[in-house]
């Protein structure tokens, strides 16, 4: 078989399987390495496949066995308030915490990507991730191909080279453990709650008060019990009395620009800071917000340099 018709047999599938390895390592950069491994394995092995399940199934098998095999060798990734207890001095951010500790953002809506309905939905939400990350590594395969993917026991059972009873049972500890980590209420469903006009008013609002270093304006946005996160650096803000500290006193030294931007099915922006030395502004983080009654309740921001270029987002405001 050529490059060329191997591509086409396999592109269909290829953002939905960078998804599948994002759930599974909570990692845009290491999904990217982990599709790659996918496919080199799909291309090798191209002759023993004989079409006794789709290419779909069968390059999910390959890719959850490559998924927990990169699992096994690193730690799961973690939210802030999963690595340490927040902080109060606004002054005192500690040093970046490096190597693969942080859960990363995922990019989404692509743009009438067919694969987009596997993105789109609860799978990707950063607390659903986050949670995922807590689970043993077969269990989070079990989860993400039964509840996300919708596969039988009898299909995972087949992927994962087991049985239907053991899937069963690890279906059920896995829905435990997650269930007792996420919100009540999916982000999904909180946007649809706001419809579409009241995500345009928030969106608004929260780019207006940002871009005009307004905090009293940011604070009548955020719940009570908001909390402000930014991996790398280990340093994170729990209610509206110290977000607002650190918003007043750090995060305005220097001018922003923000555009709206697709991130794990949530709302999100591209935040561009102005550069001293130049006056440019240039792409040094993002935000995914995460809301409840349309209050925002977790700002979740990401500034590390290597992980940004993976997001496909413009290195300057467009």
């Amino acid at each position: 078989m050529s490059d060329e018709t191997f591509e086409r047999l396999v592109a269909p599938h290829r953002r939905e399987l960078a998804a599948h390895c994002y759930r599974m390592l909570g990692s845009v950069q290491d999904a990217e390495d982990a599709v790659q491994e996918t496919l080199l394995a799909a291309w090798r092995g191209l002759d023993g496949f004989e079409g006794r399940s789709s290419v779909r199934t069968w390059l999910y098998r390959i890719a959850t066995r490559v998924c927990l095999r990169q699992a096994s060798k690193r730690p799961p990734r973690l939210l802030s308030p999963d690595h340490g207890p927040a902080f109060t001095d606004v002054w005192d951010l500690g040093s970046p915490v490096d190597g693969p500790v942080w859960l990363e953002p995922w990019p989404t809506g692509g743009g009438g990507d067919p694969a987009d309905e596997y993105v789109s939905r609860e799978g990707v939400e950063l607390a659903f991730v986050a949670a995922l990350q807590h689970l043993p590594a077969t269990q989070r395969a079990v989860l993400i191909l039964r509840e996300v993917l919708q596969y039988s026991a009898a299909e995972t059972a087949s992927l994962l080279d087991t049985t239907p009873a053991s899937v069963n049972s690890a279906l059920q500890r896995a829905r435990a453990s997650v269930g007792d980590r996420l919100p009540a209420v999916s982000q999904r469903d909180e946007l649809s709650a706001l419809g579409a006009s009241g995500r345009r008013d928030l969106v608004h609002a929260f780019v207006s008060a940002w871009e005009a270093a307004d905090v009293p304006a940011l604070l009548s946005l955020l719940s009570e019990d908001a909390r402000f996160t930014m991996p790398p650096l280990p340093a994170w803000y729990s209610g509206r009395v110290d977000v607002g500290r650190f918003l007043a006193e750090r995060v305005f030294e220097t001018p922003w620009k923000l555009r709206p931007a697709s991130l794990n099915g949530q709302l999100g922006f591209a935040c561009y800071q102005r550069n001293v030395a130049d006056g440019v502004f240039r792409l040094s983080g993002v935000n995914v917000l995460s809301v409840r009654d349309g209050l925002v309740t977790h700002l979740s921001t990401f500034i590390d340099p290597a992980l940004l270029p993976h997001l496909g987002l413009p290195a300057t405001p467009p």
